[in-house]
């Protein structure tokens, strides 16, 4: 034990031990109920000790251990009749032993919680609350300010989703190799829409809502931390801290989305970008090859260069085409257009985006896009037509009014 504790560090080590000793607790329980708790209880027994006693030597040793014992005496005689666990499942090395990070503790029980939380039955907006409010134990008025939407629907969207997922219990046996490819695959993807409703909410109002992208970032360095030689876990984690790194240079005054190559490099978030180009490069020697670590070396393409005219559009050509290959999508050859353009000019590119137009016909940026080509080529009747299709398709007033402005110069 340390000598006292002073309490932002008690509510960091709360928070970041906050996944891993639910899903211990669940294990142990195997009631989603019993564990949060379970949990909650042991949280507010180490409010009331560590500042006297100091954190403990394992703090989510002690939150387990503590919630175990809270939970087990409130169910009293019902805990009497109830087969769990082993205590030498949860303690014990289990399948651990046979990892090389096998100091990391409840690996595939975190990995449970967060699958839990994307059941098949609910829509995305109610998994991210899920997952937002049992893995990252954020306070539910949070999660209803960050989805704009009233705190009682929000209280009944959680309460409506837990009684979901505990109607069908997940197998807590220890999980086959492909079943947790497939559990990481799906848990990533709900990642990967948290953080895109932190840019583009779902009503469609542009502004970045950075507390849902900082959460989403937080559960995939978790999931990247658990499972440190898995492309998309580390791909994901890189992918999302690189778009975030651009953040403040991604929106104008009048909160219209500035692209790529007109931002600000100054304000990019360098710190955040040394933090994630190492997992990046990790991820890129893992196989098998996925979008978000393709995307990931991208993203680190973008961030090296000191503008956009100096970027190597060469390699980030290279890097669509093998995307093309493992995750073929109109969206990956629409940016790989981007890239051509500059390796090869507008014409070679807008040959490029020609079979795209059925596919991306509700696509604004395409007709942006296409719009912005035509004009390199002195075609502007076209270009004026390209740029009003893309304006009828923006649902965002500050977006409308650039493409206004724009429309005025052609």
């Amino acid at each position: 034990m340390g000598h006292h504790a002073n309490s932002d560090i008690i509510n960091a080590t709360l928070a970041a031990t906050r996944p891993q000793a639910m899903a211990a607790l669940l294990r142990h329980f195997r009631d989603l109920d019993l564990a949060v708790n379970a949990h909650k209880q042991a949280a507010l027994g180490a409010l009331q000790l560590w500042p006297r006693s100091g954190l403990p030597r394992d703090p989510l040793a002690w939150l387990v251990t503590t919630g175990r014992n809270t939970g087990q005496e409130a169910l009293g005689a019902r805990y009497a009749t109830m087969a769990l666990p082993d205590a030498e499942l949860l303690f014990g090395a289990g399948a651990d032993m046979l990892d090389p990070d096998s100091h990391i503790p409840y690996r595939d029980d975190t990995l449970r919680l967060l699958y839990i939380c994307c059941h098949k039955d609910l829509p995305p907006s109610h998994q991210m609350a899920l997952a937002l409010r049992l893995v990252s134990g954020v306070p539910v008025p949070a999660i209803a300010h960050a989805f704009q939407i009233r705190e009682a629907a929000m209280v009944q969207r959680i309460l409506r989703a837990k009684r979901r997922v505990s109607e069908e219990a997940t197998p807590f046996d220890d999980i086959k190799d492909h079943q947790r490819a497939e559990r990481l695959a799906t848990v990533s993807t709900m990642i990967y829409q948290l953080f895109n409703e932190g840019y583009f909410s779902s009503n469609g109002r542009h502004g970045i809502r950075t507390e849902l992208c900082d959460e989403a970032i937080k559960m995939a360095k978790l999931l990247a931390r658990l499972y440190p030689y898995d492309s998309g876990t580390l791909g994901l984690a890189a992918l999302l801290m690189l778009q975030h790194a651009r953040a403040h240079a991604r929106v104008d005054t009048h909160g219209a989305l500035v692209p790529l190559a007109q931002q600000d490099r100054t304000r990019w978030d360098r710190a955040l970008i040394n933090e994630a180009v190492p997992l990046a490069q990790r991820a890129a020697n893992c196989r098998p090859l996925g979008p978000y670590q393709i995307q990931a070396s991208v993203a680190v393409v973008h961030a090296q260069a000191a503008s956009a005219r100096k970027t190597d559009w060469a390699e980030i050509d290279r890097l669509y085409g093998v995307l093309e290959t493992v995750h073929p999508s109109p969206i990956v050859t629409l940016n790989r257009a981007v890239a051509i353009e500059h390796l090869r000019g507008p014409s070679a590119a807008l040959r490029m985006l020609e079979p795209l137009e059925q596919d991306l016909a509700g696509y604004a940026y395409y007709f942006s896009l296409r719009s912005l080509l035509f004009r390199r080529l002195g075609r502007n009747a076209e270009a004026r037509a390209a740029l009003q299709k893309a304006r009828t398709l923006v649902r965002s007033a500050p977006v409308a009014d650039q493409i206004d402005m724009t429309l005025n110069l052609i």
